[in-house]
């Protein structure tokens, strides 16, 4: 997903969950950004058996995916979700926007 494209996503889903109302969950956030940095390490692992162009491009991809992974982070702490009404199914699509 493009660094556009998952903005998108980060705020559509900020809309959708301050429409839930109730209190908000830090731990959720927190979540969320944790498996985003997750996924950077190991671009960033990943880069480091890589030279020249590709080496930037997985780079600059981990560091799209920390900054989404922080934006994210915040949408969700913005929104006040009642993170105790998701059912176990909904927080993972929260955590990994799947």
């Amino acid at each position: 997903m493009d660094r556009s494209s998952t903005l998108i996503a980060v705020f559509g889903l900020s809309l959708a969950l301050a429409a839930c109302g109730g209190k908000g969950d830090d731990k959720l956030g927190e979540q969320a950004q944790e498996a985003a940095e997750n996924k950077a390490d190991k671009m960033d692992a990943m880069a480091d058996n890589m030279t020249g162009t590709a080496e930037d491009l997985m780079q600059a991809n981990a560091d799209a995916t920390r900054e989404a992974g922080d934006a994210k982070e915040e949408a969700i702490d913005d929104s006040d979700v009642n993170a105790d009404k998701l059912s176990p199914a909904e927080r993972e699509k929260v955590i990994n926007g799947n």
